[in-house]
Protein backbone atom coordinates (compact mmCIF):
# COMPACT_ATOMS: atom_id res chain seq x y z
CA UNK A 1 0.00 0.00 0.00
CA UNK A 2 1.30 3.44 -0.91
CA UNK A 3 0.99 5.85 2.05
CA UNK A 4 -1.00 9.01 1.43
CA UNK A 5 0.81 12.17 2.52
CA UNK A 6 -1.47 14.90 3.79
CA UNK A 7 -0.90 18.58 3.02
CA UNK A 8 1.31 17.63 0.09
CA UNK A 9 1.78 20.48 -2.42
CA UNK A 10 -0.14 19.91 -5.67
CA UNK A 11 1.63 18.89 -8.85
CA UNK A 12 -0.12 21.35 -11.16
CA UNK A 13 -1.78 24.73 -10.62
CA UNK A 14 -3.39 27.43 -12.68
CA UNK A 15 -1.80 30.75 -11.79
CA UNK A 16 -3.94 33.83 -12.40
CA UNK A 17 -3.26 37.55 -12.05
CA UNK A 18 -5.96 40.23 -12.15
CA UNK A 19 -4.73 43.70 -13.08
CA UNK A 20 -7.47 46.18 -13.89
CA UNK A 21 -9.56 44.56 -16.59
CA UNK A 22 -6.78 42.24 -17.78
CA UNK A 23 -6.63 38.64 -16.58
CA UNK A 24 -3.43 36.70 -17.28
CA UNK A 25 -2.70 33.11 -16.40
CA UNK A 26 -0.44 30.13 -16.83
CA UNK A 27 -0.49 26.39 -16.16
CA UNK A 28 2.56 25.47 -14.03
CA UNK A 29 3.44 21.79 -13.41
CA UNK A 30 6.07 20.13 -11.23
CA UNK A 31 8.55 18.16 -13.33
CA UNK A 32 11.61 16.25 -12.03
CA UNK A 33 12.33 18.48 -9.04
CA UNK A 34 11.55 21.64 -10.97
CA UNK A 35 8.61 23.13 -12.79
CA UNK A 36 7.63 24.15 -16.27
CA UNK A 37 5.07 26.51 -17.76
CA UNK A 38 2.82 24.51 -20.05
CA UNK A 39 0.27 27.09 -21.16
CA UNK A 40 -0.14 30.86 -21.06
CA UNK A 41 -3.17 32.99 -21.72
CA UNK A 42 -4.24 36.61 -21.46
CA UNK A 43 -7.71 38.13 -21.76
CA UNK A 44 -9.40 41.49 -21.28
CA UNK A 45 -12.59 41.24 -19.21
CA UNK A 46 -15.55 43.33 -20.28
CA UNK A 47 -17.26 42.85 -16.89
CA UNK A 48 -16.04 44.14 -13.53
CA UNK A 49 -15.80 41.47 -10.78
CA UNK A 50 -16.73 44.04 -8.12
CA UNK A 51 -19.70 45.63 -9.86
CA UNK A 52 -21.26 43.05 -12.18
CA UNK A 53 -23.07 39.85 -11.26
CA UNK A 54 -20.56 37.16 -10.18
CA UNK A 55 -22.26 34.51 -12.33
CA UNK A 56 -21.86 36.65 -15.46
CA UNK A 57 -18.22 37.52 -14.74
CA UNK A 58 -17.47 33.87 -13.95
CA UNK A 59 -19.03 32.73 -17.20
CA UNK A 60 -16.91 35.24 -19.13
CA UNK A 61 -13.75 33.91 -17.46
CA UNK A 62 -14.81 30.32 -18.19
CA UNK A 63 -15.31 31.24 -21.86
CA UNK A 64 -11.75 32.63 -22.05
CA UNK A 65 -10.34 29.52 -20.34
CA UNK A 66 -12.23 27.22 -22.70
CA UNK A 67 -10.98 29.20 -25.68
CA UNK A 68 -7.41 28.71 -24.41
CA UNK A 69 -8.18 24.99 -23.81
CA UNK A 70 -7.33 25.28 -20.11
CA UNK A 71 -8.98 22.54 -18.07
CA UNK A 72 -7.16 22.81 -14.72
CA UNK A 73 -9.56 23.70 -11.88
CA UNK A 74 -7.27 24.50 -8.95
CA UNK A 75 -5.94 28.03 -9.10
CA UNK A 76 -4.02 30.70 -7.20
CA UNK A 77 -4.76 34.34 -7.95
CA UNK A 78 -2.73 37.55 -7.61
CA UNK A 79 -5.04 40.31 -6.40
CA UNK A 80 -4.85 43.85 -7.77
CA UNK A 81 -2.51 45.85 -5.56
CA UNK A 82 -4.84 48.86 -5.64
CA UNK A 83 -7.30 46.81 -3.55
CA UNK A 84 -4.77 46.71 -0.70
CA UNK A 85 -4.65 49.06 2.27
CA UNK A 86 -1.23 49.28 3.98
CA UNK A 87 0.02 50.49 7.34
CA UNK A 88 3.52 50.30 8.86
CA UNK A 89 4.04 50.59 12.61
CA UNK A 90 7.05 50.16 14.93
CA UNK A 91 7.08 47.17 17.26
CA UNK A 92 8.10 47.76 20.88
CA UNK A 93 9.71 45.08 23.03
CA UNK A 94 6.56 43.29 24.19
CA UNK A 95 5.49 39.65 24.59
CA UNK A 96 4.02 38.06 21.47
CA UNK A 97 0.46 38.07 22.84
CA UNK A 98 0.71 41.79 23.59
CA UNK A 99 2.15 42.46 20.12
CA UNK A 100 -0.86 40.76 18.55
CA UNK A 101 -3.19 42.99 20.57
CA UNK A 102 -1.14 46.04 19.59
CA UNK A 103 -1.35 45.21 15.88
CA UNK A 104 -5.10 44.67 16.20
CA UNK A 105 -5.43 48.10 17.82
CA UNK A 106 -3.28 49.72 15.11
CA UNK A 107 -5.47 48.14 12.43
CA UNK A 108 -8.61 49.50 14.09
CA UNK A 109 -7.10 53.00 14.30
CA UNK A 110 -5.31 53.09 10.96
CA UNK A 111 -7.79 51.57 8.51
CA UNK A 112 -11.05 53.19 7.47
CA UNK A 113 -12.87 49.82 7.71
CA UNK A 114 -13.90 47.91 10.85
CA UNK A 115 -11.59 44.91 11.44
CA UNK A 116 -14.36 42.39 10.74
CA UNK A 117 -14.71 43.83 7.21
CA UNK A 118 -11.04 43.22 6.34
CA UNK A 119 -8.73 40.27 5.77
CA UNK A 120 -5.37 41.38 7.18
CA UNK A 121 -1.90 39.92 6.60
CA UNK A 122 1.20 41.01 8.54
CA UNK A 123 4.86 41.18 7.50
CA UNK A 124 7.46 41.88 10.20
CA UNK A 125 10.97 43.12 9.50
CA UNK A 126 14.03 44.46 11.27
CA UNK A 127 15.79 47.65 10.16
CA UNK A 128 19.56 47.94 9.87
CA UNK A 129 19.73 49.69 13.26
CA UNK A 130 17.85 46.82 14.96
CA UNK A 131 14.48 48.56 15.23
CA UNK A 132 11.56 46.22 14.53
CA UNK A 133 8.51 47.08 12.43
CA UNK A 134 5.35 45.43 11.11
CA UNK A 135 3.55 46.15 7.85
CA UNK A 136 -0.18 45.45 7.86
CA UNK A 137 -1.77 44.78 4.46
CA UNK A 138 -5.57 44.59 4.37
CA UNK A 139 -8.07 43.68 1.63
CA UNK A 140 -11.82 44.41 2.05
CA UNK A 141 -13.57 41.13 2.83
CA UNK A 142 -16.45 41.94 0.46
CA UNK A 143 -14.00 42.15 -2.48
CA UNK A 144 -12.64 38.69 -1.68
CA UNK A 145 -16.06 37.10 -1.18
CA UNK A 146 -17.27 38.48 -4.53
CA UNK A 147 -14.12 37.24 -6.24
CA UNK A 148 -14.62 33.78 -4.71
CA UNK A 149 -18.13 33.70 -6.15
CA UNK A 150 -16.80 34.79 -9.55
CA UNK A 151 -14.22 32.00 -9.65
CA UNK A 152 -16.74 29.45 -8.39
CA UNK A 153 -19.01 30.49 -11.27
CA UNK A 154 -16.01 29.93 -13.58
CA UNK A 155 -15.81 26.37 -12.14
CA UNK A 156 -12.46 27.04 -10.47
CA UNK A 157 -11.29 26.00 -6.98
CA UNK A 158 -9.31 28.74 -5.26
CA UNK A 159 -6.22 27.60 -3.36
CA UNK A 160 -4.87 31.04 -2.51
CA UNK A 161 -5.47 34.77 -2.85
CA UNK A 162 -2.19 36.68 -2.63
CA UNK A 163 -0.24 39.56 -4.20
CA UNK A 164 1.96 39.33 -7.27
CA UNK A 165 4.95 41.49 -6.37
CA UNK A 166 5.76 39.66 -3.08
CA UNK A 167 5.63 36.40 -5.06
CA UNK A 168 8.16 37.72 -7.60
CA UNK A 169 10.44 39.42 -5.05
CA UNK A 170 10.17 37.59 -1.70
CA UNK A 171 11.28 39.21 1.53
CA UNK A 172 14.24 36.91 2.18
CA UNK A 173 15.91 36.39 5.54
CA UNK A 174 16.33 38.83 8.40
CA UNK A 175 19.87 39.68 7.24
CA UNK A 176 18.88 40.17 3.59
CA UNK A 177 19.69 43.59 2.06
CA UNK A 178 17.03 46.11 1.20
CA UNK A 179 15.62 45.79 -2.33
CA UNK A 180 13.18 48.19 -3.97
CA UNK A 181 11.15 46.38 -6.66
CA UNK A 182 8.90 47.74 -9.43
CA UNK A 183 6.47 46.00 -11.78
CA UNK A 184 4.52 47.73 -14.52
CA UNK A 185 0.86 46.74 -14.90
CA UNK A 186 -2.02 47.70 -17.14
CA UNK A 187 -3.05 50.85 -15.28
CA UNK A 188 -0.27 51.55 -12.82
CA UNK A 189 3.06 50.66 -11.31
CA UNK A 190 3.53 48.50 -8.20
CA UNK A 191 6.33 49.34 -5.77
CA UNK A 192 7.66 47.15 -2.94
CA UNK A 193 10.51 47.55 -0.48
CA UNK A 194 11.80 44.39 1.23
CA UNK A 195 14.37 44.49 4.00
CA UNK A 196 15.27 42.65 7.17
CA UNK A 197 13.08 39.64 6.44
CA UNK A 198 9.85 41.47 5.62
CA UNK A 199 8.04 43.99 3.46
CA UNK A 200 8.49 47.60 4.55
CA UNK A 201 6.63 49.37 1.72
CA UNK A 202 3.93 48.10 -0.63
CA UNK A 203 2.22 50.67 -2.86
CA UNK A 204 0.26 50.95 -6.08
CA UNK A 205 1.28 54.10 -7.96
CA UNK A 206 -1.92 55.23 -9.65
CA UNK A 207 -1.65 57.68 -12.53
CA UNK A 208 1.60 56.18 -13.80
CA UNK A 209 0.17 56.30 -17.32
CA UNK A 210 -1.20 59.29 -19.18
CA UNK A 211 -3.27 59.04 -22.36
CA UNK A 212 -2.78 61.53 -25.18
CA UNK A 213 -4.44 61.04 -28.54
CA UNK A 214 -5.37 57.46 -27.65
CA UNK A 215 -1.75 56.57 -26.83
CA UNK A 216 -0.62 55.59 -23.33
CA UNK A 217 2.53 57.25 -22.03
CA UNK A 218 4.51 56.24 -18.98
CA UNK A 219 4.95 59.14 -16.53
CA UNK A 220 8.47 58.38 -15.35
CA UNK A 221 8.85 61.80 -13.73
CA UNK A 222 5.85 61.13 -11.51
CA UNK A 223 7.18 57.69 -10.58
CA UNK A 224 10.59 59.16 -9.74
CA UNK A 225 8.91 61.80 -7.58
CA UNK A 226 6.95 59.14 -5.69
CA UNK A 227 10.20 57.19 -5.28
CA UNK A 228 11.95 60.20 -3.71
CA UNK A 229 8.96 60.83 -1.42
CA UNK A 230 8.93 57.20 -0.31
CA UNK A 231 12.66 57.19 0.41
CA UNK A 232 12.34 60.46 2.31
CA UNK A 233 9.67 58.97 4.57
CA UNK A 234 11.77 55.95 5.54
CA UNK A 235 13.43 55.82 8.93
CA UNK A 236 17.24 56.08 8.84
CA UNK A 237 17.57 52.43 9.83
CA UNK A 238 15.44 51.24 6.90
CA UNK A 239 17.04 53.65 4.41
CA UNK A 240 20.55 52.58 5.40
CA UNK A 241 19.86 48.97 4.42
CA UNK A 242 18.49 49.80 0.94
CA UNK A 243 21.04 49.08 -1.79
CA UNK A 244 19.31 47.91 -4.98
CA UNK A 245 16.36 48.77 -7.21
CA UNK A 246 14.91 46.12 -9.50
CA UNK A 247 12.50 46.58 -12.39
CA UNK A 248 10.72 43.32 -13.25
CA UNK A 249 9.18 42.56 -16.65
CA UNK A 250 10.02 42.55 -20.31
CA UNK A 251 7.17 44.70 -21.62
CA UNK A 252 7.99 47.96 -23.39
CA UNK A 253 6.77 50.11 -20.45
CA UNK A 254 8.96 48.08 -18.06
CA UNK A 255 12.02 48.54 -20.26
CA UNK A 256 11.24 52.25 -20.61
CA UNK A 257 10.89 52.63 -16.85
CA UNK A 258 14.24 50.94 -16.24
CA UNK A 259 16.02 53.04 -18.86
CA UNK A 260 14.60 56.35 -17.63
CA UNK A 261 15.09 55.59 -13.94
CA UNK A 262 18.73 54.52 -14.34
CA UNK A 263 20.29 58.02 -14.25
CA UNK A 264 17.97 59.12 -11.44
CA UNK A 265 18.64 56.27 -9.00
CA UNK A 266 22.42 56.64 -9.16
CA UNK A 267 22.14 59.92 -7.27
CA UNK A 268 20.08 58.10 -4.65
CA UNK A 269 22.84 55.57 -4.00
CA UNK A 270 20.95 52.65 -5.53
CA UNK A 271 22.08 50.05 -8.05
CA UNK A 272 19.45 49.43 -10.75
CA UNK A 273 18.82 45.92 -12.05
CA UNK A 274 16.47 44.79 -14.81
CA UNK A 275 14.93 41.31 -14.47
CA UNK A 276 13.03 39.99 -17.49
CA UNK A 277 13.17 36.20 -16.95
CA UNK A 278 12.94 33.81 -14.03
CA UNK A 279 16.30 32.74 -12.66
CA UNK A 280 17.27 30.62 -9.67
CA UNK A 281 17.22 33.75 -7.48
CA UNK A 282 13.61 34.64 -8.35
CA UNK A 283 11.98 31.20 -8.60
CA UNK A 284 11.42 28.76 -5.71
CA UNK A 285 11.69 25.88 -8.19
CA UNK A 286 13.95 25.62 -11.23
CA UNK A 287 11.75 26.70 -14.14
CA UNK A 288 12.44 25.09 -17.49
CA UNK A 289 13.55 27.48 -20.25
CA UNK A 290 13.60 30.48 -17.86
CA UNK A 291 10.15 31.85 -18.81
CA UNK A 292 9.40 35.60 -18.74
CA UNK A 293 8.70 37.19 -15.37
CA UNK A 294 5.01 36.82 -14.51
CA UNK A 295 3.17 37.27 -11.18
CA UNK A 296 0.84 34.38 -12.03
CA UNK A 297 3.75 32.00 -12.71
CA UNK A 298 5.63 33.17 -9.61
CA UNK A 299 2.67 32.60 -7.27
CA UNK A 300 1.86 29.19 -8.76
CA UNK A 301 5.51 28.09 -8.53
CA UNK A 302 5.72 29.13 -4.87
CA UNK A 303 2.66 27.07 -4.00
CA UNK A 304 4.02 24.08 -5.92
CA UNK A 305 7.21 24.42 -3.87
CA UNK A 306 5.25 24.77 -0.62
CA UNK A 307 6.59 28.29 -0.01
CA UNK A 308 4.07 30.89 1.11
CA UNK A 309 4.45 34.55 0.16
CA UNK A 310 3.50 35.73 3.65
CA UNK A 311 0.40 37.47 2.32
CA UNK A 312 -2.64 35.18 2.30
CA UNK A 313 -6.10 36.72 1.86
CA UNK A 314 -8.31 33.69 1.19
CA UNK A 315 -11.23 33.98 3.65
CA UNK A 316 -11.24 31.09 6.15
CA UNK A 317 -13.63 28.24 5.44
CA UNK A 318 -16.06 26.89 8.04
CA UNK A 319 -17.39 23.41 7.22
CA UNK A 320 -21.06 22.51 7.51
CA UNK A 321 -20.24 20.06 10.32
CA UNK A 322 -18.42 22.77 12.29
CA UNK A 323 -21.39 25.08 11.88
CA UNK A 324 -23.76 22.32 13.04
CA UNK A 325 -21.72 21.33 16.10
CA UNK A 326 -21.16 24.95 17.07
CA UNK A 327 -24.88 25.67 16.86
CA UNK A 328 -26.33 22.51 18.40
CA UNK A 329 -23.77 21.27 20.93
CA UNK A 330 -25.45 19.97 24.12
CA UNK A 331 -23.60 22.35 26.43
CA UNK A 332 -24.62 25.34 24.38
CA UNK A 333 -28.21 24.13 24.30
CA UNK A 334 -28.20 23.89 28.10
CA UNK A 335 -26.76 27.37 28.45
CA UNK A 336 -29.24 28.70 25.90
CA UNK A 337 -32.18 27.13 27.79
CA UNK A 338 -31.02 28.55 31.12
CA UNK A 339 -30.51 31.95 29.55
CA UNK A 340 -33.96 31.86 27.92
CA UNK A 341 -35.62 30.87 31.23
CA UNK A 342 -33.82 33.66 33.07
CA UNK A 343 -34.85 36.18 30.42
CA UNK A 344 -38.51 35.08 30.65
CA UNK A 345 -38.42 35.36 34.44
CA UNK A 346 -36.92 38.84 34.26
CA UNK A 347 -39.47 39.94 31.63
CA UNK A 348 -42.38 38.65 33.74
CA UNK A 349 -41.06 40.46 36.81
CA UNK A 350 -40.55 43.68 34.90
CA UNK A 351 -44.06 43.48 33.43
CA UNK A 352 -45.61 42.98 36.89
CA UNK A 353 -43.63 45.88 38.31
CA UNK A 354 -44.61 48.05 35.33
CA UNK A 355 -48.32 47.43 35.86
CA UNK A 356 -48.05 48.26 39.55
CA UNK A 357 -46.07 51.41 38.80
CA UNK A 358 -48.58 52.52 36.14
CA UNK A 359 -51.38 52.09 38.63
CA UNK A 360 -49.55 54.33 41.11
CA UNK A 361 -48.93 56.97 38.44
CA UNK A 362 -52.60 57.00 37.38
CA UNK A 363 -53.63 57.70 40.97
CA UNK A 364 -51.12 60.54 41.24
CA UNK A 365 -52.24 62.01 37.91
CA UNK A 366 -55.85 62.00 38.95
CA UNK A 367 -54.92 64.23 41.89
CA UNK A 368 -52.88 66.75 39.90
CA UNK A 369 -54.48 66.86 36.44
CA UNK A 370 -56.56 69.98 37.18
CA UNK A 371 -53.52 71.98 38.32
CA UNK A 372 -51.43 70.75 35.36
CA UNK A 373 -54.10 71.93 32.91
CA UNK A 374 -54.12 75.35 34.54
CA UNK A 375 -50.31 75.64 34.35
CA UNK A 376 -50.25 74.55 30.70
CA UNK A 377 -52.73 77.27 29.83
CA UNK A 378 -50.49 79.84 31.56
CA UNK A 379 -47.43 78.56 29.66
CA UNK A 380 -49.28 78.81 26.36
CA UNK A 381 -50.02 82.46 27.04
CA UNK A 382 -46.43 83.12 28.11
CA UNK A 383 -44.93 81.61 24.94
CA UNK A 384 -46.83 84.11 22.82
CA UNK A 385 -44.58 86.87 24.16
CA UNK A 386 -41.23 85.08 24.15
CA UNK A 387 -38.57 86.05 21.53
CA UNK A 388 -38.46 83.89 18.40
CA UNK A 389 -34.76 83.41 18.43
CA UNK A 390 -32.66 80.79 20.23
CA UNK A 391 -30.27 82.13 22.85
CA UNK A 392 -28.15 79.00 22.97
CA UNK A 393 -25.83 80.15 20.13
CA UNK A 394 -25.78 76.63 18.68
CA UNK A 395 -23.61 77.25 15.60
CA UNK A 396 -20.99 79.21 17.52
CA UNK A 397 -20.88 76.51 20.20
CA UNK A 398 -20.19 73.87 17.56
CA UNK A 399 -17.43 75.91 15.92
CA UNK A 400 -15.88 76.60 19.31
CA UNK A 401 -15.65 72.89 20.21
CA UNK A 402 -14.22 72.00 16.77
CA UNK A 403 -11.62 74.78 17.07
CA UNK A 404 -10.60 73.58 20.52
CA UNK A 405 -10.06 70.04 19.21
CA UNK A 406 -7.77 71.10 16.31
CA UNK A 407 -4.04 71.49 17.23
CA UNK A 408 -2.58 74.99 17.46
CA UNK A 409 0.54 74.06 15.44
CA UNK A 410 -1.48 73.84 12.22
CA UNK A 411 -0.73 70.15 11.64
CA UNK A 412 -4.47 69.62 11.06
CA UNK A 413 -6.58 72.26 9.36
CA UNK A 414 -10.18 72.42 8.21
CA UNK A 415 -11.19 73.57 4.75
CA UNK A 416 -14.94 73.37 5.16
CA UNK A 417 -17.46 72.72 7.94
CA UNK A 418 -21.07 71.91 7.13
CA UNK A 419 -23.70 72.06 9.91
CA UNK A 420 -27.08 70.50 9.23
CA UNK A 421 -30.02 71.10 11.60
CA UNK A 422 -27.56 71.93 14.41
CA UNK A 423 -27.07 68.18 14.86
CA UNK A 424 -24.95 66.65 12.07
CA UNK A 425 -21.57 68.26 11.33
CA UNK A 426 -19.30 67.35 8.40
CA UNK A 427 -15.71 68.60 8.34
CA UNK A 428 -13.17 68.36 5.50
CA UNK A 429 -9.54 69.41 5.55
CA UNK A 430 -5.90 68.39 5.46
CA UNK A 431 -3.51 66.85 7.98
CA UNK A 432 0.23 66.59 8.06
CA UNK A 433 0.12 62.90 8.84
CA UNK A 434 -2.16 60.14 10.11
CA UNK A 435 -1.00 60.54 13.74
CA UNK A 436 -2.02 64.20 13.91
CA UNK A 437 -5.45 63.41 12.46
CA UNK A 438 -6.03 60.53 14.91
CA UNK A 439 -5.14 62.78 17.88
CA UNK A 440 -7.62 65.39 16.65
CA UNK A 441 -10.35 62.74 16.32
CA UNK A 442 -9.58 61.50 19.84
CA UNK A 443 -9.99 65.02 21.23
CA UNK A 444 -13.31 65.36 19.42
CA UNK A 445 -14.51 62.05 20.86
CA UNK A 446 -13.55 63.27 24.34
CA UNK A 447 -15.78 66.36 23.98
CA UNK A 448 -19.03 65.97 25.91
CA UNK A 449 -21.31 67.50 23.28
CA UNK A 450 -19.85 65.43 20.41
CA UNK A 451 -20.70 61.84 19.61
CA UNK A 452 -20.60 59.26 16.79
CA UNK A 453 -17.35 60.58 15.24
CA UNK A 454 -16.91 58.73 11.95
CA UNK A 455 -14.22 59.04 9.25
CA UNK A 456 -15.78 59.20 5.79
CA UNK A 457 -12.67 59.46 3.64
CA UNK A 458 -8.85 59.61 3.90
CA UNK A 459 -6.75 60.22 0.80
CA UNK A 460 -3.08 60.80 0.24
CA UNK A 461 -0.30 60.34 2.75
CA UNK A 462 1.62 63.51 3.64
CA UNK A 463 -0.29 65.73 3.60
CA UNK A 464 -3.44 63.62 3.65
CA UNK A 465 -6.96 64.82 2.92
CA UNK A 466 -9.77 63.80 5.22
CA UNK A 467 -13.50 64.08 5.70
CA UNK A 468 -15.23 63.13 8.95
CA UNK A 469 -18.60 63.75 10.55
CA UNK A 470 -20.07 63.72 14.03
CA UNK A 471 -23.34 64.26 15.79
CA UNK A 472 -23.83 67.32 17.99
CA UNK A 473 -26.19 67.26 20.90
CA UNK A 474 -26.42 68.07 24.53
CA UNK A 475 -24.24 65.42 26.12
CA UNK A 476 -23.24 63.79 22.78
CA UNK A 477 -22.19 60.17 23.13
CA UNK A 478 -21.18 60.74 26.75
CA UNK A 479 -24.67 61.24 28.15
CA UNK A 480 -25.94 58.53 30.41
Amino acid sequence: MIPIRKNQPPNVLLGLALDGSRLTGAIVRRVNGGAEVQQNFSAVLTLDPLNNEPELVGQEIRNHLDAAEIRERRCVLCLPLNWALTLTTPLPALPETDLADLLQLEAERGFAYPPDQLIIATSRFTAADGERFATLVAIPRDHLIRLEKVLAAARLTVVSFSLGLPAIQPAGGEKSPGILAFTVGENGVAMQLTTGGGVAVLRALEGAFDTEGGERRLQTAMIARELRITLGQLSPGIRAGLTRLRVFGQSDPARQLAAELAPRVESLGLQLETVTQFTAEHAPLPLAANPPISPAVALAARHLAGQATGFEFLPPKVSAWQQFTARYSSKKLLYAGLAAGFVLLVVAGLFTWQQWHLSQLRDRWAGMSAKVTEIENLQTQTKRFRPWFDESYGTLSILRRVTEAFPEDGSVSAKSIEIRDLSVVTCSGTARDNTALLKTLDRLRATREIGEVKVDQIRGKSPLQFTFNFRWGKGGSHDR
